[in-house]
């Protein structure tokens, strides 16, 4: 017996830039909060977490503006809570981004089991996206200082 122990070596994932006012998103922050695993290529996160931030940036464009208009050269200068010692506003805005990124390879990862029972699973993961974008499209909203909306329909 050597005593060696294989290990799978880590993989470099390197910070996605953003635009001046948004934060820097984080490969590795992003797979430990939303439990994606090394399945999941560092390509296709990365670009999952781009289209993300497409989305929440298009999403908070005009609010962005008015930030900006206001003085606050960044998302982390707007006036706002922090906890942990950051502000609550970077927190959800990566939230949004995470989550609009979770919900594009749930959707993308869904059609690889084609027998009946693995279009049952991939049934079954509809409302999960769902839930996503809706968290996404909920941390948009707290950002953007919108109250949430419930419609009920008689």
């Amino acid at each position: 017996m050597t005593g060696f122990v294989a290990n799978t070596p880590s993989l470099e994932e390197p910070d996605i830039l953003n635009s001046a006012f948004w934060p820097e998103i984080s490969l590795t922050d992003c797979r430990a909060v939303m439990r994606i695993g090394s399945e999941i290529t560092p390509e296709r996160l990365r670009e999952a977490l781009i289209n993300g931030i497409i989305d929440a940036n298009s999403d908070l464009a005009a609010w962005r503006f008015q930030q900006e208009q206001a003085g606050h050269p960044e998302l982390s200068a707007v006036p706002a809570e922090q906890v942990d010692n950051i502000s609550i506003k970077v927190t959800l805005y990566r939230r949004a981004v995470y989550n609009f990124a979770k919900a594009e390879l749930t959707e993308r990862y869904r059609d690889y089991d084609s027998t009946l029972q693995g279009g049952d699973r991939a049934d079954n993961l509809d409302p999960t996206i769902d839930q996503y974008r809706r968290q996404a499209i909920l941390a948009i909203r707290q950002i953007s200082g919108r109250q949430r909306t419930t419609v009920e329909l008689i």
